[in-house]
């Protein structure tokens, strides 16, 4: 299992609660949002641009930063 890193343009709780439910959509395994640092921790065996292309349904900016 991988543990992705990406920045997300999140501003408030409700950009992270989409985020979220995404997510939790998809049957991501394990995720941890950090709301003031704009970041969202994925562990998952999903292909890359899939987890970037399912995080930008939330209409926020989106930028792999990679793996941790």
């Amino acid at each position: 299992m991988t543990r992705h890193e990406f920045e997300v343009a999140m501003t408030c709780e409700g950009c992270s609660g989409a985020v979220s439910r995404i997510l939790n959509k998809l049957g991501v395994e394990t995720f941890e949002i950090d709301l003031p640092k704009k970041l969202v921790w994925i562990e998952s065996d999903k292909d890359v641009q899939f987890l970037t292309e399912a995080l930008k349904k939330s209409g926020k900016e989106v930028k792999y930063v990679g793996t941790k």
